[in-house]
């Protein structure tokens, strides 16, 4: 049994989470006879007995910091939050295989598989991905689920994280998710959540938080502005603004 912000997956996937038990004083808003209930792996099919809106799907995935979240979602909701673009494969800025590093305490990391680049496990003093030379971090990249980023932005971790990010000559936030979904979020008000937002970005100019869509597209962005970062060091290793400043922790 699930609590959900919506009837139906009609726009976007709905977001929800378990219930307790069942109200006595409950309205039944809809009643539809069910055809089948499937559970494969983490989701979970559901078909009903009518002629439209008769398909949909449950999908079930753990957060940053062992939390639940469940998903409903069509097939069309589905296409919509993963747009039909082909990840190009050309190296980024040009520049023959570099290495990313991987902070050791990223659970679910990118691959890179379909990047010219090899990866390292590594412990990294801020942000979950980064490049460093000889001399230290050239850049870093902090990945961002849309519940990580309002979380953060609530409970006012965000500004410490883009504080210790602003000490280093290039970094940023990737956000795995589109800008509207803000105001789509279930418990925290959209106008709030654009106000933090505003307020965090202002505070720290330098630090730009990017909205990738899809976790392809944010893995494809973070291996480009990485990848830039790198070949601007060492085009330009006297310039201040690119120079490397700490070596990883």
């Amino acid at each position: 049994m699930l609590k959900a912000g919506a009837m139906w997956p009609s726009t976007a996937k709905v977001y929800c989470h378990r219930a307790g038990d069942w109200p006595d004083d409950a309205d039944i808003i809809e009643d539809v006879a069910v055809r089948s209930c499937t559970r494969k792996g983490v989701a979970i099919d559901l078909v009903l007995d009518r002629g439209n809106r008769k398909r949909s799907q449950f999908v079930f995935t753990m957060l940053k910091g062992g939390r639940e979240a469940i998903f409903w979602q069509t097939a069309r909701t589905a296409r919509a939050a993963r747009p039909a673009v082909r990840v190009p494969g050309r190296r980024a800025s040009g520049m023959s295989r570099f290495t990313i590093l991987t902070d050791t305490r990223e659970r679910y990391p990118y691959r890179f598989a379909r990047q010219q680049v090899d990866t390292e496990r590594q412990a990294l003093p801020a942000g979950d991905y980064g490049v460093v030379d000889d001399a230290g971090i050239v850049a870093l990249v902090e990945r961002k689920s849309l519940q990580d980023l309002v979380a953060g932005l609530v409970d006012g971790s965000l500004a410490f994280l883009m504080a210790e990010l602003s000490g280093f000559p290039c970094a940023a936030v990737v956000v795995e998710d589109r800008y509207s979904s803000l105001f789509k979020h279930e418990h925290v008000t959209g106008g709030r959540l654009a106000e933090l937002l505003a307020r965090h970005q202002a505070r720290y100019p330098m630090i730009p938080i990017v909205f990738c869509e899809t976790r392809p597209l944010a893995e494809e962005w973070t291996y480009r502005l990485l990848g830039a970062a790198c070949a601007l060091a060492r085009e330009h290793p006297e310039d201040p603004r690119v120079a490397p400043r700490q070596s990883p922790g």
